[in-house]
């Protein structure tokens, strides 16, 4: 079978070298009749369903807190188990799980969200869940458009990698305290938002009508924007081939948003990570955030529930809301674990009304388990109840992005999020960040088409 990897126009390759090699391993293993037994041929054991098992975080110090409250209850109900907590921040955790694919010490139970989930598929590192989800007290309890997500996500074989603990969703916050001040109506609308960033700016009084984020993870909040404003509700076009980021509404929107940069945005925003940026918005008199349910506990915690409010993204033409994929996050169970009983039994026991209730309402997210997602905490946390009567009411399209596309993590941070940061540096035009993005995604997409024709 011949095997061929294309570099980018850049010259660089699109994947890391890690998920490269990885996925060329698995597609020639299969094609010469391997047994699957994951990278590095280590399929693992069942264990005996006692000891200890290694769980990586993938959103360290973030989410170390409630987890380790979680794996408390878990060993009290189980004795004979021992969690191991492994906190690993959300920037550092793709590398550092490649890197274990490749060399070795792959924990037994990892975060293993949308994102992430086609290229540690690619590399064989994940073991298929829905036999064991089928035959467990999880079995027709969780939300199925998040199973679906994730199986669309894990690249095309119909196949469940990772089991889902809750859905993101994208968030408007904004300071109702400064919006009062100035007589200004809710953002709900992008003509609103813009109105609103520019009038909530004085430069020389160090306020601001907005924070943008420049820093890792900003890509996905600026296509958020850009099929907001644009009103395009697909990411690809009819036949699949080509995508749309680059379409002149997308071009024209992200020019609109980006020159909001250090002209109604701090001029730190250009460097600034979720955390950063978040931390930015709850310590000063910044007029609005674009984040996720995430960061819901971070503001009341700064800012109390009197001075800001989490609404759905704004809408766009004729009243429409377009924006890209909520985020579904979720646990996957390593192949060569030796322990996999006991590592299943620990990712039935966290995602249980109770635990999984117990994580969503201090991540502020939305339940997988579908009888968690109906408890009381969730009416009292309303940028939860908003987000979710808007994933459901009709109201909202979502733009699917690739997640399927082994490429994408690489195009959508590591090759493209210098090139963002020299758009708001004025180094760069917004149609030629488009392109270049769009060259690397219609290259990875004949390459998908290719392979699953």
């Amino acid at each position: 079978m011949k095997i061929s990897i294309r570099s980018s126009s850049t010259g660089r390759r699109r994947t890391s070298a890690a998920v490269a090699l990885g996925a060329v391993l698995a597609l020639t293993a299969t094609a010469c009749g391997d047994d699957g037994s994951g990278a590095g041929g280590d399929k693992g054991a069942e264990g005996s369903g006692k000891g200890k098992i290694v769980f990586w975080d993938n959103n360290g110090g973030v989410r170390t807190d409630i987890w380790k409250e979680i794996i408390a209850d878990f060993e009290k109900a189980n004795p004979d188990i021992d969690v191991e907590y492994v906190g690993i921040a959300a920037t550092e955790y793709q590398s550092k799980v490649d890197t274990a694919i490749q060399g070795g010490g792959l924990p037994d139970v990892g975060g293993v969200g949308a994102a992430m989930l086609a290229g540690f598929a690619a590399q064989d590192a994940l073991e298929p869940l829905e036999n064991r989800l089928t035959g467990s007290s999880l079995n027709s309890k969780l939300n199925k458009d998040m199973l679906e997500s994730l199986k669309a996500a894990g690249g095309g074989d119909g196949r469940l990698y990772s089991v889902p603990t809750s859905a993101n969703n994208g968030v408007l916050y904004y300071r109702t305290d400064l919006f009062d001040k100035a007589g200004l109506e809710p953002p709900t609308t992008w003509d609103a938002f813009f109105e609103a960033a520019q009038k909530l700016t004085n430069e020389d009084k160090n306020e601001f009508g907005y924070t943008i984020r420049g820093g890792a993870g900003s890509i996905a909040q600026a296509l958020d924007a850009m099929y907001g404003q644009s009103g395009i509700t697909s990411f690809w076009d009819a036949q699949r081939e080509k995508t749309t980021v680059n379409d002149p509404k997308n071009v024209a929107a992200l020019e609109k948003y980006a020159a909001l940069y250090k002209k109604a945005t701090p001029a730190a925003d250009v460097n600034n990570d979720f955390t950063k940026m978040v931390a930015q918005w709850d310590s000063g008199t910044i007029g609005m955030l674009n984040h996720n349910l995430g960061s819901y506990q971070d503001h009341v915690k700064a800012l109390g529930t009197e001075k800001f409010r989490g609404i759905p993204q704004p809408t766009g033409p004729g009243g429409k809301r377009v924006q890209v994929s909520n985020p579904v996050d979720g646990l996957g169970l390593f192949k060569s674990s030796k322990n996999k009983d006991a590592a299943w039994k620990f990712i039935e026991f966290a995602l249980s009304h109770e635990e999984n209730s117990k994580f969503n309402e201090s991540a502020g997210q939305v339940p997988a388990n579908t009888e968690a997602a109906n408890d009381a905490w969730i009416t009292k946390a309303e940028p939860t109840k908003l987000a979710a009567q808007a994933l459901n009411d009709g109201s909202t399209t979502i733009v699917q992005l690739p997640y399927y596309l082994p490429d994408w993590n690489t195009i959508s941070k590591a090759d493209n999020e210098p090139n963002f940061q020299k758009v708001l540096l004025g180094k760069m035009s917004a149609k030629d960040f488009l392109d270049t993005m769009a060259e690397q995604l219609n290259e990875a997409q004949a390459e998908w088409n290719e392979q699953m024709a």
